[in-house]
């Protein structure tokens, strides 16, 4: 019962292709775990488990993250700027050169993004 109650949580784990994951039922929890690619990643799982209600009392979870380097990769949308993202990613837009910087590999200019582009992502 709790595994269909949670298929959000665990649909998005398959889109953002936990490693070694596994799920069970036992002793009235859900207990699943694997391994994230970023802590961005790990942060998406966490966020959706919490939006169901009582899951305090019905998951246990193991998320390990691979990638520690950086917070995760962004997928640039239409109307983003890197203050924008910085914004979002830190709560400071003025935080957008450290996207630039580590980004430098496809970016020449902070001020010229794509739809599309994926993004490395500084630790918030």
């Amino acid at each position: 019962m709790l595994k269909e109650k949670y298929q959000d949580v665990l649909t998005l784990g398959e889109q953002l292709e936990v490693a070694d994951g596994y799920v069970r039922e036992e002793g009235g929890k859900l207990k699943f775990g694997g391994t994230a690619r970023y802590q961005l990643d790990k942060d998406y799982l966490w966020d959706a488990i919490k939006e169901h209600d009582g899951w305090e009392n019905e998951i246990e979870a193991d998320i390990q993250v691979a990638q520690g380097e950086i917070y995760g990769i962004y997928t640039v949308q239409r109307g983003d700027t890197l203050g924008k993202i910085s914004k979002w990613l830190t709560g400071k837009s003025s935080r957008y050169m450290e996207i630039f910087e580590l980004n430098r590999d496809k970016l020449d200019n902070p001020n010229l993004i794509k739809v599309g582009q994926e993004l490395k992502l500084p630790k918030p």
